[in-house]
């Protein structure tokens, strides 16, 4: 047992309030408390960024340890060792006397050891008649064992925060591979959206990713990583549903009902397109071969042939198209539909309620064009109790139209014509139903759209 008196330094080292302070800490070890010395020295490796010290420095106290007898700590045994300064750098692989007295005073500094100085400033042992210690000088690893507790919990903490942030690390290496994969297959499958805004906004995060990571700074990050990862699947996913779901609608295409019944001879030859008389077989064969060669020159030649045979589809009046199909307008801007922009508008939001996908309506744009195809998102509104299918039969009503077998005209007079319909129309307007007129006549009288 070493004193407990006060030991100020040797030479011309200053004493200081703190060294006190740590040598009592040091003298402070609970009864019965003890360590094997390579596990708290294992420890103290551990929680070396903790304590404050340098590698070099654990070298050192490696070396002050191997001179400890035994492998146990214990407050009831001596816990100075004297070695000379020459066995030390000999133990410490050789460190250079200078470096070797640097590294002690940091241990020191970080209340591993304390220095206990003989009256000489030399270090030695001064054993009684027995044989056992009566006084030794030199360093004491009592501080090293008064801390074993505090130490070991801050190792613990240390590992427990590299563990977190080796499990943070592989967390953000993976979600910035899944992210990065998913813009690109999402660019290479030309699935809507804006990607290059996406792309843009994930080369800002990476940017953000510090050069010396820790539990607190890394989290953040990867947090806003996986709320990006998780809107881009989202993204993806609802894709794929609605391609499932245009591909489970053309394979029923052919069990729903015709998209005309009513005769053509019905409409009134004012809404009729302008086509033209053809024979029956020259005309379509030489068709046949135009089509051929600009299909063998070109792919889109096909969708060229068919938006060629689309353009003959006529524009009709928005007050028409207004009147044949009434039941649009309260899906308007508003409750009103003004303009072709309003029932544009409307047909799109008709699409969603009846659950015509998006590429379904796209196509049908892009080959009748979008006043066109908005307003036979109108007539299939108005005879949507009547249709099993509405995204099957406007992808049918699409292919007519490519083919050139599509006219809206009969489709609108076949709405103004129902009596019904014109009942409907002129009761929600508060006029006289006059069933003995044209419906159409009816309800230019009337001020009708």
């Amino acid at each position: 047992m070493e004193s407990e008196s006060v030991t100020t330094p040797f030479g011309r080292r200053p004493m200081t309030l703190g060294m006190l302070l740590k040598q009592r800490r040091g003298e402070a070890i609970g009864a019965g408390t003890r360590r094997n010395k390579w596990k708290l020295f294992r420890s103290v490796c551990e929680a070396r960024a903790g304590l404050g010290v340098s590698d070099r420095a654990l070298t050192v106290l490696d070396a002050l340890l191997t001179f400890f007898p035994g492998d146990e700590l214990s407050g009831e045994k001596s816990l100075v060792v004297f070695p000379s300064n020459m066995q030390l750098c000999l133990r410490a692989r050789g460190m250079a006397a200078a470096t070797l007295r640097r590294h002690l005073a940091g241990l020191v500094e970080a209340g591993l050891i304390s220095r206990k100085d003989s009256p000489n400033g030399k270090r030695y042992i001064r054993r009684n008649r027995e044989g056992g210690v009566d006084e030794a000088y030199g360093f004491s690893l009592a501080p090293l064992l008064a801390r074993a507790t505090e130490i070991e919990a801050i190792a613990a903490r240390l590992a427990a925060d590299r563990q977190m942030l080796r499990a943070t690390k592989e967390r953000l290496t993976i979600c910035r591979r899944d992210i990065a994969k998913l813009i690109s297959t999402a660019v290479a499958e030309a699935v809507p959206g804006d990607w290059e805004r996406i792309s843009s906004m994930f080369q800002a995060l990476l940017q953000r990713i510090p050069r010396a990571a820790t539990p607190e700074n890394l989290p953040p990050i990867l947090e806003e990583l996986e709320t990006a990862r998780h809107d881009i699947v989202n993204m993806l996913e609802l894709h794929g549903k609605i391609q499932i779901t245009s591909t489970n609608e053309s394979r029923i295409e052919r069990h729903i009902q015709n998209s005309n019944p009513e005769s053509i001879s019905e409409s009134e030859p004012g809404l009729e397109p302008r086509q033209e008389a053809k024979p029956d077989h020259q005309p379509r064969a030489g068709l046949r071969s135009r089509e051929t060669g600009m299909a063998g020159k070109d792919g889109e030649g096909s969708r060229a042939i068919a938006r060629t045979n689309a353009a003959g589809l006529k524009s009709f009046p928005l007050g028409t198209v207004l009147q044949a199909c009434p039941d649009i307008v309260d899906y308007g801007p508003g409750g009103t539909v003004a303009s072709w922009r309003d029932l544009t508008m409307a047909a799109i939001v008709v699409r969603s309620i009846l659950a015509v996908s998006a590429s379904a309506y796209e196509e049908a744009a892009s080959v009748m064009g979008p006043e066109n195809a908005a307003a036979v998102m109108a007539c299939i509104l108005q005879r949507g109790g009547r249709i099993n299918s509405a995204g099957g039969y406007l992808r049918d009503l699409t292919r007519r139209a490519e083919r050139g077998e599509f006219a809206l005209g009969p489709m609108l007079m076949a709405l103004l014509r129902s009596e019904d319909r014109f009942k409907v129309l002129l009761e929600a307007r508060g006029e006289q139903v006059n069933v003995g007129k044209e419906p159409g006549v009816s309800a230019r009288q009337n001020g009708g759209r």
